[in-house]
Formats: structure tokens, sequence, C-alpha cells
């Protein structure tokens, strides 16, 4: 592809001779530069990853491509995404330290990060779909949402250094877009590049585009997505974008980054748990053997939705000093009280977000362009088929009947009575 100004896409022989040329990365990767391993790992829907390896250590190497690597090159896509994710990735580390990635080097021109090399970390997704279970996931992923979350909303920040973040962000809008169509808009309509696992989808597939009901939900979950700039988002928090040990959780390619509602970052996670839960029926080799890591998986969810609130209120206790709910409306006991009634109706609220975008996030990927190999990886599609209705049962109540979801126990509660259901399919 042609050059865009003094950018040039990285292969091997290239990405070498740049990183040779930084003497902190050339000492911390060590040895000559000719003999280093250089793995190109991307797994990605949009970018180039390596990984460069030498006698003293490695490190990890993002450069995003002028368009979108799952396509190719017929769908452009800015390369200031990189900015954004280097932007969004300095501060998670600030304000959630030791649970991003380090970073070392950033390249504006070349929209290339080099950062710390996570080993022995597997993408959390991948080892989910073994069954692993990871116990120290809920404490750091709670901790990553309830600090990155409140310190970047108007709760903390004065109204002008809340602006000042959403203008820092505001030039992502190609990113938001692919959000905005590929989430909330091409499930629920045709769109070329929609996929599903046919033919046992294909009448599902045609009840989600003809669901009123549906479209008047995802399309108020739209609206609040484009227009309610609460706080800094991950904007892409999903299994796929955590990289994890049985003790350490790492928050990964935060290139989607925006100021938008905070319910879309906690309900990613929450859906990603789901759809495991509901896809591990499909990688059974004798029945039942999964039933202990789906149990595992459940209390997680739930564990998720609990500690990311108790966590987050406790910062606002802590001392807010942001220019929302000022301390002199809420002066005395009386005061204190009546502002902790408000702060629980605003995680209320905030749950309530959090349930639909959680369904959002599951039917996009199980009608949209970008699947999860949760279910991908189950080899009988008929059995991937009814892993992912049953997902979608779940969904689909989430978003239009949200109010009957008043606790997270109600959704989990759901998901186990649907763990055996059995949809009947009009094909196939």
């Amino acid at each position: 592809m042609a050059e865009v100004g003094d950018y040039r896409i990285l292969h091997e022989a290239a990405l070498r001779d740049h990183l040779a040329g930084i003497p902190d990365l050339k000492a911390l990767i060590g040895g000559e530069p000719a003999a280093w391993g250089i793995t190109e790992v991307g797994d990605g829907n949009l970018n180039l990853v390596f990984i460069v390896k030498g006698t003293r250590g490695g490190v990890a190497v993002k450069q995003a491509l002028p368009y979108v690597r799952l396509v190719g090159e017929s769908w452009p896509l800015p390369l200031s995404r990189a900015h954004y994710e280097y932007l969004a990735l300095s501060k998670q580390a600030q304000l959630a330290p030791g649970l991003v990635p380090a970073l070392l080097h950033h390249n504006e021109t070349l929209a290339l990060t080099v950062m710390e090399l996570l080993e022995p970390h597997i993408i959390m997704r991948k080892g989910m779909v073994a069954a692993t279970q990871y116990p120290g996931f809920v404490d750091d992923i709670t901790t990553f949402m309830a600090r990155t979350l409140f310190f970047t909303s108007d709760l903390a920040l004065s109204a002008a250094e809340k602006k000042q973040g959403i203008a820092a962000f505001a030039g992502n809008h190609a990113l938001c877009k692919i959000t905005e169509d590929l989430i909330f808009t091409d499930p629920y309509r045709i769109a070329e590049q929609n996929r599903w696992t046919a033919p046992y989808l294909d009448g599902l597939a045609a009840e989600l585009r003809d669901d009123m009901e549906l479209h008047v939900a995802i399309s108020r979950l739209k609206l609040k997505f484009m227009a309610s700039p609460e706080a800094l988002l991950h904007g892409d928090l999903h299994t796929g974008s955590i990289m994890v040990t049985e003790s350490q959780t790492r928050v990964i390619d935060p290139e989607f980054a925006f100021y938008g509602p905070m319910g879309f970052d906690v309900g990613a996670v929450l859906a990603n748990l789901l759809m495991a839960h509901f896809a591990s029926a499909g990688h059974e080799r004798t029945p039942g053997e999964r039933r202990a890591f789906e149990s595992w998986v459940l209390e997680t969810v739930e564990k998720v939705w609990s500690e990311f609130a108790r966590k987050f209120l406790d910062l606002w206790r802590a001392g807010a000093t942001g220019d929302a709910y000022p301390a002199t409306l809420f002066a005395g006991e009386r005061g204190a009280a009546r502002l902790e009634a408000e702060r629980q109706a605003y995680m209320q609220r905030l749950f309530a977000d959090t349930v639909g975008f959680a369904a959002a996030k599951t039917i996009r990927r199980i009608f949209g362009l970008a699947h999860n190999i949760d279910f991908e990886l189950i080899e009988d599609p008929k059995k991937r088929a009814i892993s992912e209705a049953r997902a979608v049962r779940l969904a689909r109540a989430m978003m239009v009947e949200t109010g009957e979801f008043g606790t997270i126990a109600d959704i989990t509660g759901a998901a186990r009575k649907l763990r055996d259901w059995m949809p009947e399919f009009t094909n196939g």
C-alpha cells in the first residue's frame, strides 16, 4: 500500500532496523539485532502485533494499519487511533497502576507503540475456552474499572478538567463510528458484513430484524453511547483485550477509548463472561465436565458487578472533588443521608445501563461482523447455534425488559435456567 506521508508499514526487516535505532530498546532486548526473534502474532481485527525477543528480554510492538485488517484496504481507517490508544494507556497507567502494560516507546508518525512483553500471560478468552479459572481477575478488573471510570468522571473532576478530557479524545470518532454501526445498528438490519451460524440461526436473525421493541431498545442505547460522555472508557473491554495469569491481569488495546457512558465498559466485561458461560456446554467432551467452570463464571459475573460497585462507591465516599454533587449542598447528617441515597440511585441507573449494554455486546458477537472464539471454536455448528441461541434469548430479555433485572443475581439466575434450554430451529 502506498505510504501516507512518512508512515510506512514495518515488516520484519524494517521493524528490526527501527528498534535497533532506539538505544534504550536495543539494550532492553539485548544481543545483536540481526539475531533477534521477531514473530507477528496479531490475531485481532485491526492491527499488526509483533513479539521481539533478544538475549536479555523482549517487547511487544503494535502498529496501526491504515485500514481494518479483518476486511482489508476497502475499509480505510485513520492511523490516529494509535495516538488515542497511547493517550488512554498513559492515563490508565496513572489511575490503575500495574493493570496495563508498561509503555516503552511511541512513534506518532508510524502509529507504532512498543510495550512491555507480557509473559506468561495469555489472552483471557483463550484461557476460558479451555475452562481455566482466574482467581485474581475479579479484584483486578474491578479496581481497573472503578478507578479509571470514577477519576475521569464529573464526580472527581472539575467541569473544566472533564471538558478538556472529552476534547482530548473527541477526534477518535472513526472508532466510535465502528461501534455505532457494528454493535448498535448492523445486527438489527440486513448488512453485507453480518454473519451468523447458518442455517440454524437464520430464523432468529430474521426475528431480530423485525423486532421493533428490540429496535427501540438498541436505539436508546446507541443514543446514550453517543450523547453521554460520563467518563473515559476503554471502549472495547472484552476478554480478548485482557491478558491474564492466575494471579495477574493486564488490560490491553484501548484504541476505542473515548468519553462515554460507564455502563458500556462494565457491560462489555459482563457480556463476555456470560458468553463464555453459554459457550461452555459446546466445548464439553463428556456431559457435565465443565459445570464447575460454569459455576465459577457466573460467580465471577456476580462479583464483578458487586465489587465494582463497592469500590466505585468507596471512592465517591472517600472525598469526591468533582463539580457534580457539591458538598456544600449536602451538609450535616440530613445532607449526608440524602447524598448516600442518591449514590445508591446513581448505581442503580448505572446497573440498568450495564444490563442493556451487556445485551448489545452479546448480540453483536453472534449476528455482526466480529465474533468470539468462545462460540466460533465449537466445532459442531448445531451445538454452536444452541449455545448462541441461549445467549441471545437472555440478551433480548436484558435489553427489552431491563427493569426485570434489578440485581446481578437476577441475571445469573436467568443464565442458569437457560443453560439447558433447547431452542427450536426453523432451518437445519
